[in-house]
């Protein structure tokens, strides 16, 4: 199952970067292309993945694509605004620091997504992810307590993951 998984993953995503416009004729030669890539890639990478497809993984793929994406959007469009804000108007003090983020989720793909999340916001950079804690620079913190820093940086983000990776 992991090398039909592997194998799935590996030649959709070649499909998508490759785009599907054109005639018939380059369609057929981007899928024969795309299937021999990928299965030569399959036999290389399947030993270093470790992921599994199951039953709930549409639902969760849904609750990816119409609910943690446009959270995180809505997300990545307000950390621009404040940092644009913060820019645009220097008398806006700042208070920039490292902080820990306990997570509570299971998985190095789930802290990975969290990390990432946390890192593509603008104003916020992961630094490292050490067993459950997430280490973040931010240029402004807001919290006095770690739950307080997890609320304003991660919380949002993590109800969704959980939901996912669970």
């Amino acid at each position: 199952m992991k090398y039909v998984a592997t194998f799935l993953v590996l030649l959709l995503s070649y499909l998508g970067l490759v785009g599907l416009v054109g005639s018939t004729e380059q369609f057929l030669q981007e899928l024969v292309l795309g299937t021999v890539v990928s299965l030569v890639l399959t036999f290389i990478l399947a030993n270093y993945v470790n992921y599994t497809i199951d039953y709930k993984f549409p639902v969760r793929l849904l609750v990816f694509v119409f609910a943690y994406i446009p959270v995180f959007v809505w997300a990545l469009i307000l950390a621009n605004f404040d940092v644009a804000r913060r820019v645009l108007s220097p008398k806006i003090p700042l208070n920039p620091g490292f902080v820990k983020i306990k997570t509570d989720l299971e998985g190095d793909f789930a802290k990975l997504t969290l990390a990432n999340s946390i890192t593509l916001t603008p104003g916020t950079l992961s630094i490292d992810v050490d067993g459950n804690d997430i280490y973040v620079h931010t240029v402004d913190v807001k919290g006095k307590t770690p739950e307080e820093n997890k609320k304003n940086i991660s919380a949002r983000f993590e109800k969704l993951l959980g939901v996912i990776f669970k």
